[in-house]
């Protein structure tokens, strides 16, 4: 995905796919895919100080209220993964995570984006981001030095 922005937050982390996520091809089922983007999330609010625990016990859900993605090639059963997750935009009432996974050739298998909001839990209303999250957020904007 093309960043027009060099100012961002990015992590990477890896998994091994395995068995029980494939299908009889021994390729990665299609739903499998949501939840390695979910690792990607958790794991980014981990790298910027917080875990997604600590942002609901707070008070704060933060509901899927947009998924798309682009298979390129298919991830196969005992791969190596590198799922690279991005925030690109500093968020409002919603947050834009992107990402890419890459195989263990470093060829690029997959592209999403998954657009969450803020949810107070007590009102159950849409609120914009809370300002503990904004501050290590901005805290954590970096230079793209991939771009």
């Amino acid at each position: 995905m093309y960043n027009l922005n060099p100012k961002m937050i990015h992590t990477t982390h890896t998994i091994r796919v395995r068995y029980a996520e494939t299908d009889p091809m021994k390729y990665v089922y299609y739903g499998n895919y949501a939840t390695y983007f979910e690792l990607g999330r958790v794991e980014l609010f981990r790298s910027i100080g917080i875990s997604y625990d600590e942002i609901e016990k707070l008070g704060i859900w933060l509901p899927v209220s947009d998924y798309n993605i682009k298979y390129l090639k298919p991830a196969l059963y005992d791969q190596k993964l590198e799922i690279h997750t991005y925030v690109k935009k500093i968020p409002g009432v919603r947050i834009e995570f992107e990402y890419e996974i890459y195989n263990e050739e470093k060829i690029k298998i997959t592209e999403a984006r998954t657009t969450l909001f803020f949810l107070d839990a007590a009102s159950n209303k849409i609120i914009k981001c809370p300002d503990f999250l904004m501050e290590l957020i901005k805290e954590n904007w970096k230079e793209d030095l991939l771009s």
